[in-house]
C-alpha cells in the first residue's frame, strides 16, 4: 500500500463520529486512528460519543478532541437488579444519538468498543451511514459481532478472526500503539538509571494494567525477598488499590522501583530483561512492539476472557509464556526463575513476539477508511 494515497473525488469534508471508551484500551486507539486521519486529511471534523462517569470524558478532550456523553452503562454481570435499568438506558441513548446525529450529520462511524459504541454504530447502520469497527481483541465481544454484520470494514488486531466476522469485510491491521512507546528510542543503561536501579542486574517489570492485578501483587509481596537472594532488580507498577500494602513490603530493599502508577512506559519496557504483564489487547501490542520477552497472566474476568485468547494467540506461536491467575502463587514464580536464568528461552521469545509487531496500524486504518468512504 502507497503511503501518500490520493483522494482526489473527496470534495465534501469528512465529518466522523468516534464511539466507544470505557478503558484505556478502548480509547488509545480511537485517538490514534483519529490523529492518523487528520495528518491526512487536516479538515476532518470529529465528534467522539462516550459513556457519561467514563474515563473517555476526561482522556478525549485531553487530546483535542469534542465529545458528548450518552446515558448508557454496560451489562452488569454482578447484579441483576442493575440491569433492569439497562433497557431504558439503551432506549434513552437511542434518543440521543438520533439528536447527535441530526446536529452533526456524520458521513462516517468508526466504533472501537465499549458501552457506547453499540447504539452509535446500530443507529448510523439503520440510516446507511459507513460504518468501521475496530476490534482490538483475538476474541470479539458480543456488541461488535451483532454490528459487523452491516459494518462496511472490520479492523482486526490478529489474524483467524472469521470466526466472529464476514471474511470479505476483515481487514487485520494490528492494534495502534501510543505513539511514545512506538517512537521511543530509549535506551537500556539511561532506562534503567531513570528507576535508581543498577545497570548490571537483570531487571524485572511487573504491571498490571489499568485494573491492577491483585493476584500478581500479592504474589510478588510474598517473594519479594527472592529478588534480593537472585541479585535481581523490579519495577513494580502496583495500582492503586494495592499501593500502601506494597510501600510496607519493599521498605529497605535498594533494587526495586515501586509506584501505583507509571506514566514513562516507554522506560519500563526498555530497563526490562523479562515483563510480567495482563494480556490486555494493548499491552500486548505494545509488548510486541518492544519485543520482551513475557510472562502474561490474564485478568480472568475480562468479557468472553479475552485476555486469555489475547494471551494464547502468542503462546500458540511461541512468542510468550502464560500462567493461569488462579495458579499464579503455584508457578508465577517458578516460571519467573526459570525464564529469567535462561538466556537462551529469551531470546527465543524474543525473536517470535517481535515477528508480531505493528508499528503503522493507525496509518493503515486511515488510509483503509479514507477509501471506503
Amino acid at each position: 500500500m502507497s503511503s501518500q494515497p490520493t483522494y482526489q473525488h473527496h470534495h465534501q469534508r469528512q465529518r466522523i463520529i468516534v464511539a466507544g471508551g470505557g478503558t484505556g484500551g478502548h480509547i488509545f486507539p480511537a485517538i490514534a486512528i483519529a490523529n492518523a486521519i487528520k495528518k491526512i486529511h487536516p479538515d476532518t471534523e470529529f465528534l467522539f460519543v462516550g459513556a457519561k462517569g467514563k474515563m473517555e470524558m476526561e482522556k478525549i478532550p485531553q487530546a483535542g478532541f469534542n465529545i458528548e456523553g450518552l446515558d448508557i452503562a454496560g451489562f452488569n454481570r454482578s447484579s441483576l437488579l442493575k440491569n433492569i435499568s439497562l433497557p431504558y438506558k439503551l432506549v434513552k441513548s437511542f434518543f440521543q444519538v438520533g439528536a447527535i446525529f441530526k446536529k452533526f450529520k456524520p458521513t462516517a462511524v468508526i466504533g472501537v468498543g465499549g458501552y457506547s459504541s453499540f447504539p452509535v454504530l446500530r443507529y448510523a447502520q439503520s440510516k446507511n451511514i459507513p460504518t468501521f469497527l475496530h476490534e482490538s481483541n483475538s476474541f470479539a465481544g458480543k456488541s461488535n459481532i451483532m454490528l459487523g454484520k452491516k459494518a462496511t470494514k472490520i479492523f482486526t488486531a490478529t489474524d483467524g478472526m472469521q470466526q466472529f466476522f464476514p471474511n470479505d469485510k476483515i481487514v487485520i491491521t494490528g492494534n495502534p500503539v501510543r505513539q511514545t512507546i512506538s517512537n521511543s528510542v530509549v535506551q537500556k543503561n539511561e532506562a534503567v538509571q531513570f528507576f535508581n536501579l543498577s545497570v548490571n542486574k537483570k531487571t524485572i517489570l511487573v504491571v498490571g494494567g489499568s485494573l491492577g492485578a491483585k493476584s500478581i501483587n500479592e504474589c510478588i509481596a510474598q517473594n519479594i525477598a527472592l529478588f534480593q537472594q537472585q541479585q535481581w532488580q523490579l519495577i513494580w507498577q502496583t495500582g492503586k488499590p494495592f499501593y500502601q500494602q506494597a510501600k510496607e513490603v519493599v521498605k529497605g530493599f535498594d533494587n526495586i522501583y515501586m509506584s501505583d502508577f507509571i506514566a514513562q512506559m516507554e522506560y519500563a519496557y526498555a530497563a526490562a530483561d523479562v515483563v510480567v504483564s495482563r494480556s490486555g489487547a494493548m499491552a500486548v501490542a505494545e509488548l510486541c512492539l518492544v519485543k520482551k520477552p513475557v510472562v502474561f497472566v490474564p485478568y480472568p474476568f475480562a468479557a468472553e476472557d479475552h485476555q486469555t485468547a489475547n494471551a494464547m494467540a502468542l503462546v500458540n506461536k511461541k512468542a510468550a509464556l502464560l500462567v493461569n491467575d488462579k495458579d499464579v502463587m503455584a508457578l508465577l514464580m517458578n516460571t519467573l526463575t526459570a525464564l529469567v536464568n535462561n538466556e537462551q528461552h529469551q531470546q527465543q521469545l524474543i525473536a517470535n513476539i517481535s515477528t508480531l509487531a505493528i508499528n503503522n496500524a493507525d496509518e493503515i486504518i486511515a488510509n483503509q477508511i479514507l477509501a471506503a468512504i
